[in-house]
């Protein structure tokens, strides 16, 4: 009996013998294996990937087009997921052009262009990215009109005549959970959870004047105005918090030996960028706060403890998103 690839055998069958591996007589009425015939040859048992019950993937897997085709397979149509956080950028500063070169004191705004590919490395929504310059009563408007899960802002965390955040804050009746770190660079880096009770659309409900106009608490991270300090920010504020958002689980923790002595801040942490070379880290120069050239090509950024790391000392690493495989655009069960 002639069968398809993967159709389903008959009865009493025990095996399958491939077109490229048989002959017919010149009548075509007799079949001839030019192979030995094993019992149970190219047919596939039954519950040979899984059995009813099993579990085919843990919670919080990212869904995939592999996993979107599994879950076809065993016949799901749909799939339960958590949805990716929505972020909104606030680009703040009046020195900052958008196109063109510096001059006349004016500065590039550098933030503005990453931020918001670098958020959707992360698996997020991105909603705007929007300039406000030092406005405090614009920064207050959108900090509590918002519909976002995570507000981001560049710069204005520090205590400078402009640097509104922190007042904005204070006013919105937000809650700092983090108000500086001990790092270089991104010391003045900030984490707020903002009023739980702030009236903001949700662009999922049918009404936002209604009952779902007043959701659960949302976050602000303010992220300083240095290039380099901000992406400290990101990895070890923003991208923490998104993660907890969306459910996903941290990444393992690991180290790498470094290849070159690494001068250290007196009491601080320093981030430093680093590339893996043969198993090793190491570091790169073009490292100071508002330089991006050193991270335009690292792989991640090396811990270095208070005080520097000698040769071979093995550093706690963090991965830049599209170093640690990351998925645009995902979501999560």
């Amino acid at each position: 009996m002639r069968i398809a690839t993967g159709a389903r055998i008959p009865p009493e069958a025990t095996a399958v013998i491939r077109s490229e591996h048989s002959r017919t007589d010149a009548d075509r009425r007799q079949l001839h294996a030019e192979r030995e015939v094993i019992p149970g040859q190219d047919i596939r048992p039954r519950g040979q990937e899984c059995r009813s019950g099993d579990e085919l993937l843990p919670a919080a897997s990212l869904v995939t087009p592999a996993v979107l085709g599994l879950a076809a397979a065993a016949g799901y149509d749909e799939l339960l997921t958590v949805r990716r956080p929505r972020v909104e950028v606030l680009v703040l500063g009046d020195e900052l052009l958008t196109a063109g070169l510096p001059h006349d004191g004016l500065i590039r705004d550098a933030l503005g262009p990453m931020i918001g590919p670098w958020l959707r490395a992360l698996g997020v929504e991105v909603i705007a990215t929007r300039r406000l310059g030092d406005d405090a009563e614009a920064l207050h408007e959108a900090v509590t009109t918002s519909g976002a899960d995570l507000l981001l802002t560049t710069g204005g965390t520090a205590a400078g005549p402009v640097d509104h955040v922190h007042p904005v804050l204070r006013k919105a009746g937000a809650e700092l959970l983090v108000d500086g770190v001990a790092v270089r660079p991104g010391h003045p880096m900030l984490l707020a959870r903002l009023a739980p009770d702030t009236p903001r659309p949700d662009p999922h409900g049918p009404d936002p004047h209604g009952p779902d106009a007043r959701l659960p608490a949302r976050y602000l991270v303010g992220l300083p105005g240095n290039p380099l300090a901000a992406v400290s920010g990101l990895l070890t504020l923003a991208e923490p918090l998104l993660r907890a958002l969306a459910g996903r689980p941290s990444p393992a923790p690991y180290r790498g030996p470094v290849r070159d002595q690494v001068h250290g801040h007196p009491y601080d942490t320093r981030l430093v960028p680093f590339v893996h070379r043969a198993d090793q880290l190491v570091p790169l120069h073009y490292n100071g706060p508002a330089m991006l050239r050193g991270i335009a090509a690292a792989d991640g950024l090396a811990v270095v403890p208070p005080g520097g790391a000698r040769v071979g000392v093995e550093l706690e690493v963090l991965d830049l998103p599209w170093s640690a495989a990351f998925a645009d655009g995902g979501c999560f069960t």
